[in-house]
């Protein structure tokens, strides 16, 4: 995996996140050298969903109201079902994507995660992919759908699954190293 050493990333979740999906990135990144921080609605933990029931808390770093999208190089969104199905009604939370995308930094998406892209307006003329449930929605809404393991538009990194993972993290980190992205009209 590409050193991202100095660089800072924000992982968007609340209670109900694939436990894998927001693990995994969080440990890779972190390993890469990035300095990785869990953002939720609230302090304190929130708890995963592991296999067919609750998994493991994981700390909360900073709440909505005290994260700043400036202070951050890249934003990850873990999917599961509930996850991004409670944070696509918070507007806080949609407020804080937008301004990655206007921002044009790297924004990661698994899963059912790409629920959130679409509540932001942010999937409409981009190559994504998503887990298979969700892939009329975001054809939907616009986006251009496709069966990969990842998926990568303007510094927009989607994949499918936890199977997903490992492609995933490697991109994600490649183009976190890259910087900002020109994101020409869709």
């Amino acid at each position: 995996m590409q050193d991202i050493s100095g660089k800072r990333v924000a992982i968007l979740a609340t209670d109900g996140f694939e436990q894998s999906e927001l693990e995994v990135p969080r440990d890779r990144l972190r390993e890469a050298g990035a300095e990785v921080d869990v953002v939720s609605l609230k302090a304190g933990e929130i708890t995963g969903w592991d296999g067919d029931d609750w998994g493991r808390p994981v700390p909360v770093d900073r709440t909505l109201d005290e994260a700043r999208p400036e202070d951050y190089d890249a934003l990850v969104l873990p999917g599961g079902q509930i996850n991004p199905d409670l944070l696509r009604v918070e507007e806080k939370a949609l407020a804080f994507l937008r301004r990655f995308w206007a921002d044009k930094k790297v924004i990661g998406a698994i899963c059912h995660a790409p629920w959130l892209l679409i509540e932001a307006d942010i999937v409409r003329g981009r190559r994504v992919t998503s887990y298979r449930s969700i892939k009329t929605d975001v054809i939907n809404a616009g986006g251009k759908w496709e069966d990969s393991a990842v998926v990568t538009d303007q510094g927009l990194v989607t994949s499918r699954n936890p199977g997903d993972l490992d492609a995933f993290c490697s991109k994600l980190a490649e183009e976190i190293r890259e910087g900002r992205h020109d994101r020409r009209a869709a």
